[in-house]
C-alpha cells in the first residue's frame, strides 16, 4: 500500500513510551518514531506530505517538573504560558479559526466547572471526561470556513491517592512542535484546574501522572536534518549531562 512501510509485515506499529517528566517524553518520543515508525503520506490535512509516524502511549511520570520545555524544543515557556491561558483556559479564538479547545471546553456546557465542581463534591468519581471532539468534526467545512478537526479529544482526570491523574487521546501529533507546547500547556492548565479544586475543597491535591495516547503521532521530512542532530550520540550525551547536573 502506497505511503506505508511493509516490507518487513509489521506496520501500523505501536510504542508504550515511559518518561521521567516533559521534557524526556519529548526527547524519547522523537527518537522512537525516527527509529522504530512507519513511513507514512498524509493525503488530506493541513500539510499534505511524507511523515514517519507511530502509534503510541506516552506516560509522564513526572510532568510537573520543571523545566516543562526542554532547550531544543521549537517553543518556550512565553508561547506555552498563553497557549495554556488563552488557547486551553478561556478559550479565545484568533481570526480565521473555528474553535479553539478552550472554546470546546467552556461552550455549550462549561465542562471545565463541571468537572472541577464533580471533583469537589466527590473526591472518588471516576466519571470525569471533558471532549473537545464533537460529531460535526467530520465535516470539511465549518462556519464557510475549512476546518480542520481537533488533534486532542478528550481529557480524563480522576483523583487517586492525593493527585490529579490524567488520560488523554491526540487523533493526530506533531512529535516535534505540538507534542512539547501541548503537554506543558497541559500541565498548567491542569494546576489552575488543581488550584481551583483544592480551594473549594479545602485540599491539598497536586498534579500527577500523564498517560497519553495517539494513534499517528509524527515527524514531518521536512524536519529530517533537525531531528537527524537531535538524537545524534553526541546530542544524547550532552543532554545525559545535562540531567544529572540538575
Amino acid at each position: 500500500m502506497a505511503g506505508w512501510r511493509v516490507s518487513s509485515g509489521d506496520f501500523m506499529r505501536y510504542e508504550h513510551i515511559k518518561a521521567f517528566d516533559i521534557p524526556d517524553g519529548w526527547y524519547k518520543t522523537i527518537e522512537r518514531i525516527w527509529t522504530h515508525g512507519d513511513s507514512f503520506y498524509v493525503g488530506y490535512g493541513s500539510e499534505i506530505t511524507e511523515t514517519k509516524k507511530l502509534s503510541i502511549t506516552l506516560e509522564i511520570e513526572n510532568p510537573q517538573n520543571r523545566p516543562l520545555i526542554a532547550d531544543k524544543a521549537p517553543c518556550d515557556m512565553k508561547y506555552v504560558n498563553s497557549y495554556a491561558l488563552q488557547y486551553l483556559w478561556l478559550g479565545m479564538k484568533a481570526e480565521g479559526e473555528t474553535y479553539t479547545y478552550g472554546g470546546r471546553l467552556r461552550e455549550p456546557l462549561d465542562q471545565v466547572e463541571l468537572a472541577i465542581q464533580r471533583l469537589v463534591d466527590e473526591p472518588r468519581d471516576r466519571q470525569v471526561v471533558m471532549l473537545v471532539r464533537r460529531p460535526e468534526d467530520l465535516l470539511k467545512e465549518l462556519a464557510g470556513m475549512k476546518h480542520e478537526p481537533p488533534c486532542l479529544t478528550i481529557l480524563d482526570v480522576e483523583l487517586f491517592e492525593g493527585q490529579l491523574h490524567t488520560t488523554g487521546y491526540f487523533r493526530s501529533w506533531d512529535g516535534f512542535a505540538g507534542l512539547p507546547a501541548n503537554l506543558a500547556g497541559i500541565q498548567i492548565f491542569l494546576e489552575a484546574f488543581v488550584d481551583e479544586v483544592n480551594k473549594r475543597s479545602g485540599q491539598s491535591y497536586t498534579t500527577g501522572k500523564m498517560i497519553f495516547h495517539c494513534k499517528n503521532c509524527h515527524i514531518y521530512s521536512r524536519l529530517n536534518d533537525i531531528i537527524e542532530e537531535l538524537i545524534s550520540p553526541e546530542e544524547d550525551a550532552r543532554r545525559q549531562i545535562s540531567r544529572k547536573k540538575e
